[in-house]
């Protein structure tokens, strides 16, 4: 059963800092693209970013670039969002996704809130 589960959302101050992680299970982690999106109520999910299978080459949404940074674990099966200088139109739900290409996940976690509010 593919599982992906994600963690370490909450309140944060504008400014601060969180680290998002994704725990997966039940597919074959080290082959699949691993990425970020989000989603506010009324707009669709947008790429935040992604980590290729092999090489660790990353992708970032504008709104991300320079700011977030995304890494994963192989050995833990695990794929990491460290977020700094948040801001509050950083507030979302937060996704893990995992795919085979460069498209869409097929794979999607259940997702955690990220609010930034004073």
């Amino acid at each position: 059963q593919v599982q992906l589960v994600e963690s370490g959302g909450g309140v944060v101050q504008p400014g601060g800092s969180l680290r998002l992680s994704c725990a997966s299970s039940g597919f074959t982690f080290q082959i699949y693209v691993m990425s970020w999106y989000r989603q506010v109520p009324g707009k669709e999910r947008e790429l935040v970013a992604r980590i290729s299978s092999n090489d660790d080459r990353t992708k970032y949404g504008d709104s991300a670039e320079g700011r977030f940074s995304i890494s994963r674990d192989n050995a833990e099966n695990t794929v990491y969002l460290q977020m700094n200088n948040l801001k509050p139109e950083d507030t979302a739900v937060y996704f893990c996704g995992a795919a085979l290409t460069l498209g869409l996940p097929a794979y999607w976690g259940q997702g955690t809130q990220v609010t930034v509010s004073s």
